[in-house]
């Protein structure tokens, strides 16, 4: 990939309730407003639709969201690139396209150009999913070694990678810029 100039880019790691959102938000905030936020989750049952204005619930007027499910790297080619912009999350993204049944690697590295090109802080949500069992079926292990790939390929490029356990960030690489 060719970076032409990439600003801080900060990866929010953990497993389901482990406060990466909350963290993810908190840094976004200590920047100048409008803070944008790029959202992957679909509101496909009643639970998911609970959980996406739980998120919505937090955020004030400074954020602007964006809904994008599938097409995060055009997303983040198009908005300001000065801007601070919040993804969550990349597994819900790449979900969208597993169950799609797109090119994963192709969607990866289209996203993964993109965030090379931002000039200003980006902060990416992400699970951790192979912390577990082996999954018992091949759909749930294509997800798991996807979605680890994903992961590894985004803390390569990261500044600073936060893995968060209960609440608590742990900082696994780098400090937050």
């Amino acid at each position: 990939m060719q970076e032409d100039h990439r600003g801080p880019l900060v990866l929010v790691l953990g497993g389901a309730r482990s406060g990466k959102s909350r963290h993810a938000e908190a840094l976004i905030e200590r920047g100048t407003p409008p803070f944008l936020y790029a959202a992957t989750a679909q509101a496909l049952d009643g639970e998911m639709e609970a959980r996406i204005a739980l998120h919505r619930s937090r955020r004030d007027d400074r954020w602007i969201t964006h809904d994008c499910p599938l097409n995060l790297a055009a997303l983040i080619a198009e908005l300001p690139q000065e801007a601070p912009v919040l993804v969550d999350c990349l597994t819900l993204w790449l979900t969208n396209h597993l169950l799609a049944d797109h090119d994963l690697a192709a969607e990866q590295e289209r996203l993964v150009a993109a965030l090379g090109r931002r000039a200003g802080l980006t902060v990416l949500v992400a699970n951790e999913v192979g912390l577990g069992i082996v999954p018992d079926n091949a759909l749930a292990r294509r997800f798991r070694d996807a979605a680890g790939r994903l992961n590894q390929q985004v803390a390569a490029r990261a500044d600073h990678v936060v893995f968060m356990v209960a609440g608590l960030p742990m900082t696994v690489k780098g400090q937050m810029p």
